[in-house]
């Protein structure tokens, strides 16, 4: 989140809508912090509140404190590719104990405190199973090993491709303030980087899984859309689909999704220019010192020249 569009943002809104903002959402894209100093001075200004979308940032930290305590909530995910799982569900964080109740009660269907069911509002059940947090309990004993583990696999990843002209490894600033677990390492490659198979790129409708995704349900008319990674970045990805190896392109940015068309967008350009060229390599715990290898030989053997 670009804290000066923000602003923007929230004074349009204001201007043209007559409000503010319900609330400010900042996501900790591959678990790299947002920038929240700047994020929640704009928010006190305008009286805001700030729900942190920390689901990718389990243990990331700003300025030593971890992410998802700096606003009124933190939310985190124990989705199966996270940092730590429970197979599925997450956590909501609060320092208020009145407002963890209120939360609490609307989680388990608003019910009252009498012998039968009765409900003063519409409550849910978001409830996560016993033996869900369970899992997560026992996750939680090794959650700072998991977070070591990607920061290494980050430097190898660092060290390995440092040298592989037109393809840059993506760090976090060298300020300071900024600790990421790298949940996922991810690459630009150059436009001008030519990769083996490259003419064939956006040829043959996926059908299946991408990335760890969900298999796909609805099967597109085309292979290309109006915004999509340059065709090098399509063809590394089939070539290394095919050496084994499970990588993805950037998340779409927001407003070039289709179904958020209409929706008022503020931008510098920069989300749609990282879309083109990036690309999320492997980084889990169970991706062993050689498994960095073999990727950054396959990335190697993929380039043309």
């Amino acid at each position: 989140m670009d804290p000066e569009l923000l602003e923007d943002a929230i004074k349009d809104r204001i201007s043209k809508m007559g409000r503010k903002p319900k609330a400010i959402i900042p996501v900790a894209l591959y678990g790299m912090p947002y920038r929240i100093d700047r994020i929640m001075e704009i928010a006190n200004s305008y009286e805001i509140p700030v729900i942190e979308d920390a689901a990718e940032g389990f243990g990331s930290r700003f300025n030593g404190q971890v992410l998802g305590t700096f606003g009124k909530y933190g939310v985190l995910s124990f989705n199966g590719n996270k940092m730590i799982t429970t197979s599925g569900g997450g956590a909501l964080i609060t320092a208020n104990e009145d407002e963890w109740r209120e939360i609490m009660m609307y989680a388990t269907q608003y019910r009252e405190s009498y012998p039968y069911y009765q409900h003063e509002k519409i409550g849910f059940n978001y409830r996560m199973s016993n033996i869900c947090a369970g899992i997560g309990r026992g996750q939680m004993t090794v959650a700072d090993e998991h977070i070591a583990h990607h920061k290494h696999v980050q430097k190898m990843y660092e060290e390995l491709l440092e040298d592989v002209s037109g393809i840059h490894v993506h760090a976090q600033p060298a300020t300071g303030e900024y600790d990421s677990n790298y949940w996922l390492c991810t690459i630009t490659i150059d436009p001008e980087v030519k990769i083996k198979g490259q003419e064939n790129a956006y040829k043959t409708i996926v059908q299946g899984a991408v990335g760890g995704a969900a298999g796909v349900i609805h099967v597109a008319d085309s292979a290309t859309t109006d915004c999509q990674p340059n065709d090098n970045v399509e063809a590394l990805r089939v070539f290394m689909d095919a050496a084994g190896i499970e990588a993805r392109p950037l998340w779409k940015p927001m407003h070039k999704q289709p179904c958020y068309k209409d929706a008022p967008a503020y931008l510098s350009g920069v989300s749609e220019a990282m879309f083109k060229v990036g690309m999320c390599l492997p980084a889990g715990p169970y991706v062993s010192d050689e498994d960095v290898r073999y990727i950054v030989e396959t990335i190697k053997s993929a380039i043309v020249g």
